[in-house]
């Protein structure tokens, strides 16, 4: 068993494994009326930049149930960068993430790149991508807890995502053996290795740091996972091995809250950084994929453990 201490939370939190009965009460109300499909996710909005109250409640809704929501908008192939940007800042998140190989204004053109530096990276290329939430070789103090993406274009074919909350993973393996849990909230459960450039720059230094961590002031659960090998180095014990082996396992499998679907114009994808995967995908001379994606360092505002179960607490 990994005994490594994670930090004590300062607040009551169903996340934290010394408050089972939390957690029980917590995990029913969850449950309860969970999603059943991808279409319970979605919501209509006919202009993303000047949200309507019933669409913003409808949209915020859905993301204090399953840390996600899905629109659907008359915007098109409207390449305005802006849709995106100010259907965020409606929705209570500014800390935008100008992550390497961004944009000028923080948001990522995800789209088929030949050449230049973003060239070597998957997300510039068609080939799959597989499980992970975003940032997550980001340091301790820039964790990414909001990620959105705005469709603009879809592929000709493929591009499909899946989709699952991350406090549904969490149950899972929290309901298998509790231990898995510890083991993944060491601070030392998986360590990304260094980004070394073409003329041995170190350009980001190795991070260490747990899959699940809780935030001690406000008790919601953050998650940060890849499941590509060549990205992290995990903890080598018995627990974190079998632990992984689960939530692989969890992910791979048939879980009916893994919902799978496809951006198509106009559509998009907020959320409390949920898990997500990324299909391959084939261009054709009028149908170039590209979506914007936006990371932030806030969570979607109202969305916390405390917002949506104020009567736990």
């Amino acid at each position: 068993m990994n005994t490594a201490k994670t930090q004590p939370v300062l607040t009551p939190s169903p996340f934290d494994l010394q408050n089972q009965s939390l957690y029980e009460e917590w995990r029913r109300q969850k449950l309860t009326g969970y999603p059943q499909s991808l279409g319970d996710l979605v919501v209509e909005l006919k202009d993303p930049t000047n949200l309507t109250s019933v669409e913003k409640e409808a949209l915020l809704q859905r993301v204090r149930k399953a840390n996600m929501v899905v629109y659907v908008s008359a915007t098109g192939d409207d390449p305005d960068r802006n849709i995106p940007l100010m259907l965020a800042a409606q929705l209570g998140v500014s800390g935008l993430n100008h992550n390497w190989l961004a944009d000028a204004d923080g948001l990522t053109s995800l789209t088929v790149v030949s050449d230049g530096t973003r060239q070597h990276y998957i997300p510039y290329s068609n080939r799959l991508i597989k499980w992970h939430t975003d940032g997550y070789y980001n340091t301790a103090a820039e964790q990414i807890q909001t990620l959105n993406l705005h469709c603009v274009s879809p592929a000709a074919e493929g591009g499909e995502n899946r989709l699952m909350d991350h406090e549904m993973a969490y149950i899972h393996l929290r309901d298998e053996n509790p231990e898995f849990i510890q083991a993944l909230m060491a601070p030392d459960a998986m360590t990304i290795p260094p980004r070394i450039d073409e003329g041995g720059t170190t350009c980001r230094r190795e991070e260490r740091g747990p899959v699940f961590s809780v935030c001690r002031e406000s008790g919601n659960l953050h998650m940060r996972y890849t499941i590509r090998e060549r990205n992290v180095i995990w903890m080598d014990d018995p627990i974190t091995t079998q632990a992984l082996s689960c939530l692989e396992g969890l992910l791979e499998g048939d879980h009916p809250a893994i919902f799978k679907g496809r951006l198509e114009s106009g559509m998009g994808l907020v959320s409390n950084n949920v898990l997500h995967d990324r299909s391959g995908f084939s261009d054709d001379d009028t149908h170039k994929r590209l979506i914007y994606r936006a990371r932030y360092f806030d969570r979607l505002a109202n969305t916390g453990v405390r917002d949506v179960y104020p009567d736990l607490f």
